[in-house]
C-alpha cells in the first residue's frame, strides 16, 4: 500500500486525459496561455516531468539521489524544445504513457523510501514524500495554461486548498516594499491563481514571480 496520498493526483491525470482526447495537430501549434510556448511544448513539458519523478523515484528505490533532469534547466528545455513539434496524437500518448509510467512507480516505491528517500532538483534536494503533491501542481496549473477549456475554476476543492496552505505562508516576501495584503476577503481561487501567476486581477497588488 501507498503511504502517500496519491488518488487525487490520480484523478487529475485522468481529467487531463479527456481534455487532451480531442487535440488536433492545429491545437498542437497554437500559443498556450504561457509566453513563448505553444500547446505542444506545455504537452512535451508535462509528459517530461512525469519521467522525471519517475527517475529520482527509481534512483531513490536504488539507494541514490537521482537528478530530475540530467544536464540541468538548459537539458530540460532543449528537450520540450525538440519535443514540442511532434504530431498532437504522439504527444497526447507520451504525456499518457508517462503519466502511467509514473502511477506505476509510485506503486512499487517501498514504504521506507517514501519515509526518507530524496531526489535532486535544480534548486537542491527534494523528498521523494513531496513528489506526488509536486506533480499534482504541475498537472493542474499546466491543465490550465493549455488554454482547453480547463479553467481555475476547475481545480479541485482540494488541490486549492492544499497549494493555499502551501504559498500563503510565503505571499509577504512576494509583496512590493511596504505593502499589505489580507487574503481573508478573496474569493480562494482568485487568490490561487493570482499568488501562482495565472491571474491578471488589477484590484491585487503586483508580486514577484512564483517560484513554485
Amino acid at each position: 500500500m501507498v503511504p502517500i496520498e496519491v488518488a487525487p493526483v490520480q484523478r487529475s491525470h485522468a481529467r487531463l486525459r479527456e481534455t487532451l482526447s480531442g487535440v488536433s495537430d492545429f491545437d498542437a501549434r497554437r500559443p498556450s496561455l504561457l509566453p513563448g510556448w505553444t500547446v505542444g511544448h506545455v504537452l512535451a513539458h508535462l509528459a517530461g516531468n512525469a519521467d522525471s519523478h519517475v527517475r529520482m523515484l527509481r534512483g531513490a528505490i536504488r539507494g541514490e539521489v537521482a537528478d530530475q533532469y540530467p544536464g540541468g534547466r538548459q537539458s530540460r528545455d532543449a528537450d520540450i524544445e525538440a519535443g514540442a513539434g511532434r504530431p498532437a496524437a504522439e504527444l497526447v500518448a507520451d504525456v499518457v504513457a508517462s503519466a502511467a509510467r509514473l502511477e506505476e512507480a509510485w506503486a512499487v516505491t517501498p514504504e521506507d523510501v517514501w519515509r526518507t528517500g530524496q531526489g535532486r532538483v535544480v534548486g537542491g534536494r527534494w523528498p521523494v514524500a513531496d513528489l506526488p503533491f509536486r506533480r499534482w501542481r504541475e498537472v493542474e496549473i499546466h491543465h490550465v495554461d493549455l488554454g482547453l477549456a480547463y479553467t481555475v475554476e476547475d481545480w479541485p476543492d482540494a488541490y486549492v486548498e492544499a497549494e493555499r496552505g502551501r504559498a500563503l505562508p510565503a505571499l509577504g516576501t512576494r509583496l512590493p516594499a511596504g505593502a499589505a495584503f489580507d487574503p481573508g476577503g478573496t474569493d480562494r481561487r482568485r487568490l490561487l491563481a493570482w499568488i501562482v501567476g495565472r491571474g491578471d486581477d488589477p484590484s491585487l497588488p503586483p508580486l514577484s514571480p512564483w517560484t513554485g
